[in-house]
Order: structure tokens, then C-alpha cells, then sequence
């Protein structure tokens, strides 16, 4: 019995928590509507500006990687069987990989920012997002220049004509145009992949987050609505190997390297997308927190000046307060 006592107490304590959570998950939820663009925007972007200078940075290093020659690996003549595919447009084109992995889940954002109007979600998930990005983009092109594989559609970039020339040791002599040569030895990883996981991924867990996918309710559709940004990434990967842009390792290594990474950005913004507050980023509960402590103090200021007027109005008139004896 003894045993059992304490077994409820500790089950009426864990719930009187859970539900503890909740109700200031809830109330916290009410709050919301307080921090705006225009009254702590300039104030959350200063906080970060160290921040957002490394995200040029990391912008810069992006650029330069792209600039700069990949590694020249050695092709043989044995090693052309599997580089002659053929050498075809990209289904989605470069261009596009920014559209979406980057300005539609801003769009989201954004969305969601006008109907809660919390700018320290706005705010951080548009920087982790970029961070994830940029991350992202920086290790898959160094990786890219340093490995310097080969497409599968080198041959028809090394000997455009067919014509097919070798020096002493059977190393290919290209002979097609230097810049599709070039871009011929960025087959490993795949950044289309890459930066698809990276943004849409980014998206996948915020979207988790704000509409409670995992709050054990058991509504699948929430759950269509968070794999389809992966479904759609993998999709890109898929396309990457049907144009014989990339050997299927490439992709392979590139979903790896954006899921990773947007996944370390997301948690240093927001919690689990499973915990009962992951629909907000950490620095809102804190400012919630803080106006909250805030108002208490200026609840008990304002009790304590109406008790000391109350008690001096009381002696100017000659009565006590003390109980009667």
C-alpha cells in the first residue's frame, strides 16, 4: 500500500506537469501578437548582427568556391565505359534550386508571421534557413572542388566530337569546351540535393513544429503536409541521376549533408518538434518570460503603493488597522 501511495503521488505529480507545460504553453500561445516587426525588429536583428555578418561570409567563401578549378582526377581510357552517358539538359534547371529551397519556405514564413506576428520567429528561422543554406552550399562545394569525380556524362564534355584522344600513360587530352570540362569534375557531392534537403528540410521541421505534427493526436494529414517538402527533395535527387548529371553515391552523400545540417541549424532556434513548445522559437519563450516577470513586478508595485495610501489616508483620519483586541 505503501508503494502504491507513492506510485499515484509520483503520477499525480508528472501530470500536474504535463499539464503545468500545457496551460503556459497556451497562455504563452495568447501572447502572442506582442513582438512585432515594428516594435522589436530593429532590437532582435541587432542582437544578431554578428550573426548575420558570418552569413556574408559564408556567402563570400560560396562564391569563391565556385570560382575557383575543381581537382583534375585522373580519367583513363578503361574508366570511359561508365562516363559515356549522355550528356543532357537538367530537368531542373540551377536556377530554380534557390526558388525553391530557399524563398518558398520564406514565403511560409512569412505566412505565418501574419497571422501570429512574433518576429523572433520571423526572424530566426529566416537566419537559420539562410545558415542552413549557405552551410550547406560551402561544405558540398569544397568537398566538390577537392574530390574532383567525374560525371557521368564526362565523355561527351571531354571528346564533344567523339573523337577520343589519350596521352602516354592513357589519360584523356579533352579537347571540349573548358568550362563544361571543368564543371565535368564537380560530380561528388550533388549540390542540387544538397541544398534541396537543406531548405525544403528546413522547412519539413518547421512546419513539424508549428502545426504539432507529433502531439500524439494521431492526425496523418499533419504528417503528409511535413514529408511532402522531403518527398520533394528526394524527387530533385531522383532527377539528378536520370539526367546523368550525378552517379547515385553523389546524391546519396548530398541528401546526407543537407538533412544534417538543417537539422543542427533548426535546433539552435527552436525546440524538438515534438516537445509541447515546438511551435516557437526559444528566444520568444524567453521574452514571454521576461514581460511576464515584468508585469508581476509592476502587479505587486501597484498593490504596494495602494496599500500605503490605503494606511495613509487611514491615519489622517484617525482610524487603525490593527485587528481589535
Amino acid at each position: 500500500m505503501v508503494f502504491g501511495s507513492c506510485f499515484s503521488s509520483l503520477k499525480f505529480w508528472g501530470n500536474s506537469q504535463e499539464q503545468e507545460a500545457q496551460q503556459r504553453g497556451r497562455m504563452q500561445e495568447i501572447d502572442l501578437g506582442v513582438h512585432t516587426i515594428r516594435s522589436h525588429g530593429g532590437r532582435v536583428a541587432s542582437k544578431h548582427k554578428h550573426d548575420w555578418i558570418i552569413l556574408v561570409i559564408l556567402g563570400a567563401i560560396e562564391i569563391g568556391l565556385n570560382l575557383i578549378s575543381p581537382f583534375y582526377r585522373y580519367v583513363g581510357k578503361d574508366m570511359m565505359t561508365d562516363l559515356k552517358y549522355p550528356f543532357n539538359d537538367n530537368t531542373i534547371p540551377v536556377w530554380s534550386v534557390p526558388l525553391y529551397a530557399v524563398l518558398l519556405p520564406i514565403l511560409v514564413f512569412v505566412c505565418f508571421y501574419l497571422k501570429r506576428k512574433c518576429v523572433y520567429d520571423l526572424h530566426h528561422s529566416i537566419l537559420g534557413l539562410a545558415f542552413a543554406v549557405l552551410i550547406t552550399g560551402v561544405i558540398t562545394d569544397s568537398i566538390k572542388v577537392a574530390t574532383g569525380r567525374p560525371r557521368p556524362n564526362f565523355y561527351w564534355r571531354c571528346f564533344p566530337d567523339g573523337k577520343e584522344l589519350y596521352d602516354a600513360l592513357g589519360g584523356v587530352i579533352c579537347h571540349g569546351k573548358a568550362a563544361e570540362i571543368k564543371e565535368g569534375h564537380k560530380s561528388f557531392p550533388s549540390g542540387h540535393t544538397s541544398w534541396s534537403f537543406a531548405g525544403l528540410g528546413f522547412l519539413s521541421l518547421y512546419l513539424s513544429g508549428k502545426i504539432k505534427a507529433f502531439n500524439n493526436e494521431g492526425h496523418i494529414a499533419k504528417l503528409c503536409l511535413v514529408i511532402f517538402p522531403l518527398l520533394t527533395a528526394c524527387l530533385v535527387g531522383i532527377s539528378r541521376v536520370d539526367d546523368y548529371w550525378h552517379h547515385w553515391q553523389d546524391v546519396f552523400a548530398g541528401a546526407l549533408i543537407g538533412l544534417c545540417v538543417s537539422a543542427f541549424c533548426y535546433r539552435q532556434f527552436y525546440p524538438n518538434p515534438y516537445h509541447d513548445e515546438g511551435w516557437g522559437p526559444y528566444a520568444y519563450f524567453t521574452a514571454a518570460q521576461e514581460r511576464g516577470q515584468s508585469q508581476n513586478g509592476d502587479s505587486l508595485r501597484t498593490m504596494s503603493l495602494q496599500v500605503n495610501s490605503t494606511t495613509l489616508e487611514n491615519m489622517e483620519s484617525g482610524t487603525s488597522t490593527a485587528p481589535a483586541r
